[in-house]
């Protein structure tokens, strides 16, 4: 089967003929139609001080993101029959540790990340455990439900809580920080602003239900934005970039009371005014890792077939399995010009669209 590799230490990625996976008794065998670029493959591509410290196997498939049918089911599999259409929840757990037992899979002890710690599904097939896998409906577009892994992100970090009717700030402009918008908008928020620094995206953004943008390059904003709340602050803040400045403004907008959701990944350690920030403020401070499984899913399966969340304009471009290379280009190209790649290995699929996105 084709298949996108990291073959070796360094940048880049190649397409590799390698063998169709074997079954194991609890895993399900997919035939993959749909697949997206996230942020990790570009870790992984770029080979970057994260990547270095965190992959331990190469070579090795990537990808995490993806939409397909069922071809075949383990001994143990009962839960699916071949021709399900389905996606998986990239976190693998054990669900015999501390947290799986508790009722936190997602924050497994003994994690084991999809096109991470083991072959992912950027290739014609590939294996999940039954446990990890999710049966899509069957009217769900495919590219949709390529990229619920990280839409999940989203619905877990802007509905910990409710938003219905509370101001919520998104801080980065990234597709998850999209996703964020559109969740927001469905679940009831009065109002929604977004930050970020690409214009491409911001505009995106306003298409998501966004009533302010901000270029945070060309302006301060925690002072614009409280100068949009009347000085009180947002009521919930989701970090959804990582970037040290955006940490610090997001703490200085959420208002006393209010809630903190931090998702974005700082590369490095950071320092906060833990007195003035958070203890003397009160805010309730939630770190989202990953999708609440499976009740994140649930939920979001709900809005997207009740037609109010509509993550479709995130996905700005198009294309061919075979066209991955210039997939990856588009989304480390400065300035960014797509939000969400996907790549079709089933043709039809493409083809029916009838805009392969160049």
């Amino acid at each position: 089967m084709k298949a996108i590799v990291k073959a070796k230490k360094g940048k880049g990625l190649e397409m590799h003929e390698v063998p169709i996976p074997s079954l194991q008794p609890d895993e399900v065998l997919i035939q993959v139609d749909v697949v997206s670029i996230c942020g990790t493959d570009l870790h992984l591509d770029r080979w970057d001080g994260w990547a270095q410290a965190r992959v331990k196997a190469i070579p090795q498939i990537i990808g995490h993101e993806f939409s397909g049918r069922v071809v075949e089911v383990g001994l143990g599999g009962k839960r699916f029959r071949p021709g399900d259409k389905v996606s998986a929840d990239s976190h693998i757990s054990c669900l015999v540790c501390g947290s799986c037992l508790r009722g936190m899979p997602h924050l497994c002890e003994d994690l084991v990340i999809l096109g991470v710690d083991r072959d992912g599904c950027f290739a014609e097939y590939v294996v999940i455990p039954e446990r990890s896998l999710w049966k899509n409906e069957a009217s769900l577009p495919s590219d949709i439900a390529s990229i619920q892994d990280p839409l999940g992100n989203a619905i877990y970090a802007t509905g910990v809580e409710p938003v219905a009717g509370r101001q919520v700030v998104i801080l980065g402009d990234g597709p998850v920080g999209l996703f964020s918008v559109a969740v927001a908008r469905a679940s009831g928020a009065s109002k929604i602003m977004m930050t970020g620094l690409n214009p491409f995206c911001l505009e995106i953004g306003r298409t998501m239900g966004a009533d302010r943008v901000y270029r945070a390059d060309q302006m301060d904003i925690v002072d614009s934005i409280m100068d949009e709340t009347a000085g009180s602050g947002a009521d919930v803040v989701l970090e959804m970039s990582g970037a040290p400045k955006a940490i610090s403004d997001g703490l200085k907008l959420v208002q006393k009371g209010g809630r903190f959701s931090a998702f974005g990944l700082p590369s490095k350690s950071i320092t906060v005014d833990f007195s003035e920030d958070i203890i003397f403020k009160g805010i309730r401070l939630y770190g989202i890792n990953g999708r609440k499984m499976f009740e994140t899913w649930f939920e979001m399966a709900g809005m997207l077939n009740s037609g109010r969340l509509d993550p479709g304009p995130v996905l700005t471009h198009h294309l061919l399995f075979e066209d991955f290379a210039k997939g990856f280009q588009m989304m480390e190209a400065n300035p960014r010009k797509a939000a969400k790649v996907v790549l079709y290995l089933n043709h039809a699929l493409l083809d029916e669209r009838g805009d392969n996105d160049e």
